[in-house]
């Protein structure tokens, strides 16, 4: 046939999942509950909620009582355009693709279907995302406006680890082991059964489950000592004074408080410190690997991807910086044995 590759794919995939089998006769959502209960004990319960969320969608849906068998590319095509018509976000409609292509390919692996339908529909488009960087005055001046020490330490903390608002709740003294951090954790708020009660607050794996050690700088370590030294009573929480950790809600409280008083931009948020910290430390000059570790990227190729921009005004730098070499114009550099009227293209 004519055409390309991803064409020919999709038409093969539509030819073959109409192919009826025993169980791929059950309905999507019957797909989707067994996907989760199969997934649940490997998620956070932050993410589980998620995901279920996002498969109620789904299931609430037309593609909810349609038979696995029988779904086409088309149809989830359709389905895109349709509740993307019906004014579903992009982010959003994104999220339940990656749901059901989750839940089909499990699918595939039980042997209910011959080939995933999702796997070729066409993406949620949308253009990408560029991530601005906090200019580092507006990150001096939101840590000299915090409400108080732990909120100064916190944002520090943000900014010199990449740490998320969850994981530095969690952090521990004992998860501190000069002049590393272990970041193991996040701080989930469940609400109380009681009413007019706090959330209770339960410390679980990172959002990733993975656990991460970072390097701190001797001037946060100083920031820390300060902090334990001139309050009592402090608990097992790193950022917080008595038994009970501190809640990200209250860590977001610290963050708008800070905003306001320091007069910064309010587009700024503090999930906006670890994309500081991500895009000032490859600014500088950290390999992909070293970045992504401090994030708590499993993939270095999320890294790339995500801060493209940056490596690519870190490529810009390194590009320059060989360039002064060459040219004899690095003072640094002048040593090095590379004289510009000698160097001569290699055949």
């Amino acid at each position: 046939m004519r055409g390309s590759r991803r064409a020919a794919q999709k038409v093969a995939a539509q030819l073959t999942v109409s192919t009826p089998g025993p169980e791929g006769r059950r309905t999507v959502a019957e797909l989707l509950r067994l996907w989760q209960d199969l997934k649940r004990d490997r998620w956070t319960a932050s993410t589980a909620r998620n995901q279920a969320s996002r498969a109620k969608l789904i299931a609430a849906g037309p593609l909810g009582a349609r038979q696995v068998d029988s779904l086409r590319v088309e149809d989830i095509d359709r389905w895109v355009l349709g509740i993307r018509a019906d004014g579903v976000g992009t982010a959003s409609i994104h999220n339940q693709l990656m749901v059901l292509r989750a839940a089909l390919a499990q699918a595939v692996k039980w042997d209910w279907i011959p080939r995933n339908p999702a796997a070729l529909a066409t993406p949620a488009s949308h253009p990408p995302a560029v991530r601005s960087s906090m200019p580092v005055e507006a990150v001096l001046a939101v840590i000299r406006s915090a409400p108080h020490q732990a909120a100064a330490l916190a944002f520090r903390l943000a900014a010199v680890t990449g740490a998320r608002r969850a994981e530095l709740a969690a952090l521990q003294w004992e998860d501190l082991h000069a002049p590393t951090l272990v970041i193991a954790g996040q701080i989930v708020a469940y609400p109380s059964d009681a009413p007019h009660r706090p959330p209770v607050l339960v410390r679980e794996p990172t959002k990733t489950r993975q656990v991460r050690t970072v390097t701190l700088d001797p001037g946060t370590l100083r920031a820390i000592h300060e902090w334990r030294s001139t309050h009592r009573g402090l608990g097992p929480w790193l950022l917080a004074v008595g038994e009970r950790p501190p809640s990200p809600d209250a860590i977001g409280w610290w963050w708008r408080h800070a905003r306001a008083a320091a007069g910064i931009d309010t587009k700024w948020r503090l999930h906006d410190l670890r994309h500081w910290s991500a895009t000032t430390a490859i600014g500088i000059g950290a390999d992909v690997r070293t970045v992504a570790n401090r994030l708590g990227h499993s993939n270095p190729g999320l890294t790339l991807k995500v801060y493209a921009h940056a490596f690519a005004a870190a490529d810009a730098s390194a590009a320059a910086a060989l360039g002064r070499v060459l040219d004899g114009s690095d003072e640094e550099h002048r040593d090095l044995d590379v004289h510009p009227a000698t160097v001569k293209p290699s055949m």
